[in-house]
């Protein structure tokens, strides 16, 4: 198991502890029932609103005669409020939450409800075709839902005939709140379990030390909230600090930027590509709102940080965190950034730099990033995993790292984003981040490609903004131009053109895919 640093001064936490009573009950306690908790583009909740919802959500699943408390239960829904409803109603009554993303289908789903023994499933109506075909030894009943005026949905019936007053089921700080899958960039992901303590400790961390957030302020973003690096940012976050939340279902650039510029947002939670496309766009839009971006799930490159300075002249906040650790543990606040670096350890965790057998190596030699602190990766039901991914108590997130003399962090590659070339270490990240700098390319990915003679070779799947151009002669134009930008052995022998990179729904790039293809 991942050694925990022991709990003082701000991750001190009662034993007897349900999250939901300080996210959310504690808000109507100190009299403020009537402040806005969500935003949509169709109206808002207050906090009172959310807090009898998620009441009534709770006695309908505790009147359940198939319910008990301790049973995984799933949310199939985009992001929206009755997401949220469901999120406090399943904790209140004592269920573990399993939050899925949206455009999951039916296979997903049902390795979902497998491996997570789920027993029930609130489902937006919406999206309930590819529940219903779900079948599992375990999934005992599915209640769909919608907006307050649908007809159609069980759980609004139901719910309306409910008390808004809940009795929070009397949990421990270390029984299990949520199951997160791990997104599944290299692969079938894994269940991560986290505990109710676990979801207030990562409050007290990188928002305390990179956000510093007020009651004032609106966050927004575009991860589901089914991926830990959304609930945190768009939920945990700022109903811990009372905060109001803004969620767009479908958050396009111009619906996000739209949302920034007429609900005067202040603080954004998106990925690098998203940041990407953003840019060019943004001089369109009033976002004068806005004080702090953040950006997690993939590496944020410098030329992406760069162009966003230079356009809105906001620092992105970069950071790495994962669903095993839960959110971020490296990052940096606008004052000790240094543009290219992901940063410092944040409060609550350290971090150190390991090679192969877990000895501590020197600054400025790349190696494994290992992690350690308030939070840690539990895995269920996969002792193997486990030990894989925790050593001596240290996490090893399967990052390759490098720190500086400062104690600043930098992204190398991820471990199997590695290319061994002739005898050549090659980051794939490194010759991504050269290859945006082209003025056809869109977006791009690295991965290697077995071969004889070399032993690996550098690939390039290239999405270009003018597809038409793509052939043979555009590739050797890449490459040339490469190698007068960056060292000729990293320069990508192979020049793969695709119209669009496979990405998650979080936006990760899904690498294994390319290299299956």
């Amino acid at each position: 198991m991942p050694e925990i640093v022991p709990d003082q001064g701000d991750f001190q936490f009662s034993e007897v502890l349900n999250c939901v009573d300080y996210l959310l009950d504690r808000h109507i306690r100190e009299g403020n029932a009537d402040k806005i908790a969500i935003r949509t583009f169709d109206g808002s909740w207050t906090f009172g609103q959310l807090f009898e919802k998620a009441n009534q959500i709770a006695h309908v699943l505790t009147d359940d005669v198939d319910f008990v408390s301790g049973n995984r239960v799933l949310i199939r829904s985009s992001n929206n409020p009755m997401f949220v409803a469901c999120w406090f109603g399943i904790l209140k009554a004592g269920g573990i939450v399993v939050a899925t993303m949206p455009l999951l289908r039916q296979k997903e789903l049902t390795v979902m409800c497998d491996s997570a023994e789920i027993s029930h499933v609130l489902c937006d109506f919406r999206l309930s075709e590819e529940m219903r075909h779900v079948q599992s030894g375990f999934l005992k009943r599915i209640y769909t839902f919608g907006s307050e005026e649908n007809e159609v949905a069980e759980l609004n019936r139901l719910m309306a005939g409910k008390p808004k007053a809940f009795d929070n089921f009397k949990t421990s700080a270390t029984d299990i709140s949520l199951i997160g899958f791990t997104s599944g960039t290299t692969g079938k992901p894994k269940m991560t379990a986290h505990f109710h303590k676990d979801v207030l400790l990562i409050c007290e961390a990188f928002p305390k030390y990179s956000l510093q957030p007020t009651p004032d302020d609106i966050f927004t973003g575009s991860p589901p909230l089914g991926f830990t690096f959304g609930l945190g940012g768009m939920v945990v976050f700022p109903f811990y600090y009372g905060s109001s939340t803004f969620l767009i279902e479908k958050p396009t650039p111009d619906m996000l930027l739209k949302a920034i510029s007429e609900h005067k947002i202040t603080i954004v939670f998106t990925a690098p590509t998203a940041y990407r496309v953003l840019t060019p766009l943004v001089q369109d839009f009033d976002i004068s709102s806005l004080r702090k971006c953040v950006s997690a799930g993939e590496t944020l490159p410098l030329k992406v940080w760069k162009d966003w300075f230079e356009a809105t002249g906001l620092k992105i906040i970069d950071g790495i965190g994962s669903t095993e650790i839960l959110h971020i543990f490296i990052s940096s606040s606008e004052e000790n950034m240094r543009p290219g670096a992901t940063g410092l350890a944040v409060n609550g965790y350290e971090a150190k730099i390991v090679d192969h057998l877990g000895h501590d190596l020197p600054s400025g030699q790349a190696g494994r990033l290992a992690v350690r602190g308030i939070t840690g990766c539990k895995y269920l039901n996969a002792p193997d995993k486990q030990r894989e991914y925790v050593e001596n108590g240290w996490n090893i997130t399967g990052d390759i790292f490098k720190q500086d003399d400062d104690g600043y962090f930098w992204f190398v590659a991820r471990g199997d984003d590695m290319i061994i070339s002739s005898g050549y270490n090659i980051s794939a990240i490194e010759v991504e981040s050269v290859l945006l700098g082209h003025p056809d390319i869109s977006e791009c990915a690295v991965t290697s490609f077995p071969d004889e003679e070399r032993g690996m070779l550098v690939c390039a799947h290239i999405v270009l903004k003018d597809k038409e151009t793509a052939g043979p002669e555009k590739a050797k134009d890449i490459q040339e131009w490469f190698k007068l930008a960056a060292a000729p052995y990293k320069y990508p022998r192979i020049v793969n053109f695709i119209d669009q990179l496979p990405k998650t729904e979080t936006g990760k790039i899904q690498r294994f895919k390319l290299k299956q293809a």
